[in-house]
């Protein structure tokens, strides 16, 4: 998969929730993969999205304070990205490192140290 790196390629990718975003990213450049580009299975890039598409549920935009049981949604929300996460790895086999970036949003909403 093409993105900004010094080679234009990657297989170093990560697997990342954010609030309107496909949720494959180069690890190195940060550069964010279409999730049709992402040679995985269709099911399992609606697993993904449908898992991305909830990114940021733990939070009230309109107050922009943390919802009622925050940190809990976040962190199931975070088992389940993991979760996800080995699925690529496995999909995608040995050329390809994998790793997950779990959501910390709610902690830093909540005031709570990293």
């Amino acid at each position: 998969m093409q993105c900004f790196c010094k080679h234009k390629e990657t297989y170093d990718l990560k697997v990342e929730g954010d609030v309107y975003t496909d949720p494959i990213w180069c690890n190195q450049c940060t550069c964010n993969f279409e999730i049709e580009e992402v040679p995985i299975s269709d099911d399992l890039k609606e697993e993904l999205m449908r898992w991305a598409m909830m990114s940021g549920e733990w939070i009230n935009w309109s107050k922009d304070t943390l919802r009622p049981n925050g940190i809990e949604l976040e962190n199931e929300h975070n088992k389940l990205g993991q979760h996800l996460a080995e699925k690529v790895k496995i999909e995608l086999g040995t050329n390809y490192k994998v790793r997950f970036s779990p959501s910390s949003s709610a902690r830093m909403y909540a005031g709570l140290e990293f």
